[in-house]
């Protein structure tokens, strides 16, 4: 049922899962201390060539969103294209919002923080989802969605700080469905140093409660 982009589960609707088609789960809590709103899209079998092309072309989109760098009071709206950017090259789109603001302990989606038109200007300390995706009626849907933290860039020029991205949810990308063929050296180096980044940040938590099979799930997932 991903193939809807907004899928609300329901006893006549719901289907057992099969390792012959993707799985899509858009997860979130609430907790005292902030709000998740996580999307994994996932293929435990052998994925078609268009679905591992378009899952791909997604992941791209969302890398070059959230390595972007650009110049403070920049609206939303202006940067939105980059997470498009690779669906449009080969004539894809999708139809919902690329990120919304995410509150602390407070509203998932949260006013007036986004990337549409009557978004307010992105300034450091706000926090939005990151999420392009593609749907593909009747037959599966795509969505890889991360929380992203407004923060300062590191540029060589001494002028006014540009901002960047510093996405802050930590949750390995399906390698399954992932066509290295398509990725940019830099797209490549940046999923390298969110897995260090995961790897450095979960890694020892997991070890902690003592939880050895997700610890080696997590090796396995985030290997360079």
């Amino acid at each position: 049922n991903a193939a809807l982009a907004h899928y609300s589960p329901s006893n006549r609707s719901s289907r057992k899962l099969s390792v012959d088609e993707m799985y899509l789960l858009d997860s979130g809590g609430q907790y005292l201390d902030g709000t998740t709103d996580i999307t994994r899209t996932v293929h435990w079998g052998v994925p078609t060539p268009l679905q591992k092309e378009a899952y791909t072309r997604v992941l791209m989109g969302n890398i070059d969103l959230s390595r972007l760098v650009f110049p403070p009071n920049t609206a939303g709206r202006v940067v939105e294209s980059f997470a498009r950017r690779a669906l449009w090259d080969v004539g894809l789109n999708y139809g919902h919002g690329t990120g919304h603001g995410i509150g602390n302990f407070l509203s998932v989606h949260e006013w007036p923080v986004g990337f549409q038109s009557n978004n307010v200007p992105l300034t450091a300390g706000m926090f939005t989802s990151i999420e392009p995706g593609y749907y593909q009626d009747g037959e599966f849907g795509i969505r890889i969605e991360d929380v992203a933290l407004v923060v300062e860039a590191h540029t060589k020029s001494g002028e006014e700080p540009f901002l960047t991205f510093e996405v802050v949810s930590l949750v390995p990308y399906d390698r399954n469905l992932i066509d290295l063929s398509l990725l940019s050296p830099e797209q490549i180096r940046y999923l390298n140093t969110y897995y260090e980044t995961i790897r450095a940040r979960v890694g020892p938590e997991l070890q902690r409660q003592q939880l050895e099979e997700e610890y080696h799930w997590l090796q396995r997932s985030t290997e360079p």
